[in-house]
């Protein structure tokens, strides 16, 4: 995995941040970052800059953007930077590691990002081919190596060979898909089952995806406002055997039974039920 950023030489300066750059990679994905992100750093005021941006001997940051486009957005002319001696590739590495946080980039992004470094690892496997005497010619690698660059692949992405190979078949797709994918609307899994299908059919099922996304969002705002913000007091099985049987024999008729299709045995309440169990002393709740 190279070496670790503790064993790298580095120096704390400040910077104008009309110095600093983007990665190339970072731009070339579109990437951003998430306006959540920026009110978060905003809100801790001075203390959003007491941790250095990482940027490299070119002044190409590495982890840090948050910060950066925060002194942009206020006019700050200078910014802390901890600058290290890092090659290309060990660029784009500490680029995806140190983006592989719950918060940071998603597993599209890393992979898109990890998969500029096919070249070098292909060209590790080729230079072990001549080390072990098995060299067949340029570019041409064995199945086993072939394996063994995903798993690099991977590994540098956090996360799995098989999401690895999955990102490369989709390389082609259609660029709305590809943004959905890089802004994690839509899974890897989910745009691979789709690539088959023709262009105007992968955007069909990505509309149909949003529009069923965007109605159950609907329901569960809807449903979240009717949810009551201390969980109620829940009778148990024989308690509520009890109490609709007391029901039924003060109002032969007033409670009404309907079936819903759910997993597993289960017994749904209306409130109004369960303030009727409420106000009968004689019925203990759990």
């Amino acid at each position: 995995m190279g070496r670790g950023l503790d064993d790298i030489p580095c120096r704390l300066a400040i910077f104008r941040v009309d110095e600093l750059r983007s990665h190339s990679s970072y731009v070339r994905l579109r990437l951003d970052v998430p306006a959540s992100e920026l009110s978060a750093l905003a809100e801790q005021g001075e203390g959003a800059f007491r941790e250095p941006v990482v940027i490299t001997r070119d002044r190409v940051v590495i982890n840090g953007y948050g910060r950066l486009d925060l002194a942009l957005r206020q006019g700050r002319l200078t910014i802390l930077c901890i600058e290290y001696e890092l090659t290309d590739e060990e660029s784009l590495r500490w680029l995806i590691q140190s983006h592989c946080r719950s918060k940071g980039l998603n597993a599209s992004c890393r992979i898109r990002l990890a998969l500029e470094l096919e070249p070098h690892f292909k060209t590790k496997a080729l230079s072990n081919q001549r080390t072990g005497g098995q060299y067949k010619g340029p570019s041409k690698l064995t199945e086993a190596e072939r394996v063994d660059v995903r798993h690099e692949i991977a590994a540098v992405a956090a996360t799995s060979t098989g999401n690895v190979s999955k990102v490369k078949e989709l390389v082609n797709a259609p660029s709305e898909i590809m943004q959905a994918l890089l802004e994690g609307e839509v899974s890897i899994h989910r745009a691979w089952l789709w690539r088959r299908q023709p262009t105007s059919e992968q955007l069909e099922e990505l509309r149909i995806y949003r529009t069923k996304r965007s109605i159950n969002k609907t329901i569960n705002a809807l449903v979240f406002r009717h949810v009551p913000r201390v969980p109620p007091v829940i009778p148990d099985i024989r308690t509520l055997i009890k109490g609709l049987s007391a029901l039924e024999a003060d109002e032969p008729g007033s409670v009404a039974v309907g079936v819903i299709k759910v997993p597993g045995r289960r017994v749904f309440l209306s409130e109004g039920l369960l303030e009727d169990f409420g106000l009968q002393g004689e019925l203990p709740l759990t």
